[in-house]
């Protein structure tokens, strides 16, 4: 539901607007123009209904502030005092469109829908960046592999499992699937379901009716209607309950999707889901349905850690390094040879948004043009070097004990040449629980 910024003097307009609007969009309203402009921060709004006079304020000098704060939002100025003067100043303004008051809501409604659409249009252009941006700085075996694979299954309506660690860019591989695939047009909506309550997260997904619960003051369609013809995200899915991975399921294997206290309705969506947690080993625990695994799990992609990767560095490093040098206003050139060498030595457990960071970091510290070993914080850090020739494992303090178990037994398999019997005999395992960990750590 599209979030719309009411801003008039007067009050019985406002209330008459809101209602007029309530069923199609998330309603904000508000008087003043400094009101007008923190809600339009606090809630992202890019949709504004504008009063042309505000009392004692100018509504095109409000305007200007607004489109300062958002360069993209469709406003709309209202006036009672119409002529083509005040219209066209209005629009070379950088208004979306001018309306005459009294507000004919059938007119309003149409002219709302065509600046949504627009905005739409924007949300989907800035998604297609992050995928181009994607393309650009993954060029290693592995990730040109991951790219054939996504191309080879980007066009078919199965559902998609994307796995991988933390930082791994799984979201910006559902976003490559969907944006080069034939929905394209269509909605990309993205739900991390971690983020959000099982009661919350149930209403979001599936909808509901007015009343069908304390709060439910409109009728909402749901996530999975809204995503109509084109692609729904669930992130995490991992930490869904049990009762919603049924009802979950049902949606897939009959394609209908029913509202909180209301109707059911077929929903043509291609689902696309994502986990950093073992999924086989969540169903052997009793916490993830084995029959919606398999569900979900038609094609799966595996999203490599950077530490599998490295030679993305050569293309990542520059990339961030121009992002931030423009964010900042600096004039970072690049970076010195032995700074990028501890990069490639570094394990990155934080994977390609750790690396982001670093980055960010260090060019925002840079002094001259180029980044310094000593900007990247990693003298500590840096994996490799004397203390594994001496047979030892680097152990940092962040590390969870997963990071120190997958380092032991990497370290474990590569002393003994891979072999798997005397790897376990080593690490007082079996080899029935030394092949279990090789599978679950990639290794």
């Amino acid at each position: 539901m599209f979030k719309i910024l009411v801003v008039d003097d007067e009050r019985a307009i406002l209330k008459s607007l809101s209602f007029a609007l309530e069923q199609d969009y998330q309603v904000f309203t508000c008087s003043g123009g400094q009101q007008a402009l923190e809600l339009m921060e606090r809630h992202r709004i890019s949709l504004v209904l504008l009063d042309m006079r505000l009392g004692k304020e100018d509504g095109i000098s409000l305007m200007k502030r607004m489109l300062e704060l958002d360069p993209g939002a469709a406003i709309i100025i209202m006036t009672a005092y119409s002529s083509i003067e005040s219209s066209v100043g209005a629009i070379q303004a950088g208004a979306f469109y001018f309306i005459t008051k009294p507000v004919q809501t059938s007119q309003l409604l149409l002219l709302l829908e065509k600046a949504a659409g627009q905005l739409a249009m924007r949300e989907t252009i800035n998604s297609l960046e992050d995928v181009i941006r994607y393309d650009l700085v993954g060029d290693s075996p592995k990730s040109r592999e991951l790219l054939r694979l996504i191309d080879q299954v980007k066009d078919t309506s199965a559902s998609v499992l994307i796995t991988g660690e933390s930082g791994t860019g799984k979201e910006l591989i559902a976003k490559k699937l969907h944006f080069t695939s034939r929905r394209r047009d269509k909605p990309f909506i993205a739900v991390n379901c971690a983020a959000l309550p099982e009661a919350l997260l149930e209403s979001e997904l599936f909808g509901h009716k007015k009343g069908a619960f304390t709060g439910a003051v409109r009728d909402e369609p749901g996530i999975i209607r809204k995503a109509s013809e084109g692609t729904l995200f669930l992130d995490e899915i991992g930490e869904m309950d049990l009762r919603l991975q049924s009802k979950l399921l049902r949606f897939l294997q009959e394609g209908e999707v029913r509202q909180v206290g209301g109707d059911t309705n077929r929903v043509d969506v291609r689902v696309v889901c994502a986990s950093n947690r073992d999924l086989e080993h969540e169903i052997a625990a009793g916490r993830f349905r084995s029959d919606l695994y398999y569900r979900i799990n038609i094609i799966h992609l595996a999203a490599p850690p950077l530490r599998e990767r490295i030679g993305d560095l050569d293309r990542l490093v520059p990339h961030f390094i121009k992002k931030y040098s423009a964010a900042y206003g600096k004039n970072v050139a690049g970076i010195r040879p032995e700074a990028f060498d501890m990069l490639a030595r570094y394990d990155f457990p934080g994977n390609v948004r750790e690396c982001e960071n670093i980055i960010q970091r260090a060019v925002l510290l840079c002094e001259g043009e180029m980044i310094e070993a000593g900007a990247l914080n990693l003298k500590y850090r840096a994996g490799g070097g004397q203390e594994e020739k001496e047979g030892y494992i680097r152990v940092y303090a962040r590390d969870t004990m997963k990071d120190i178990e997958r380092k032991a037994i990497a370290f474990a398999l590569k002393s003994h040449n891979h072999n798997r019997r005397r790897t376990a005999e080593s690490l007082g395992i079996s080899e029935r629980s030394l092949q279990y960990k090789i599978k679950e750590y990639g290794l």
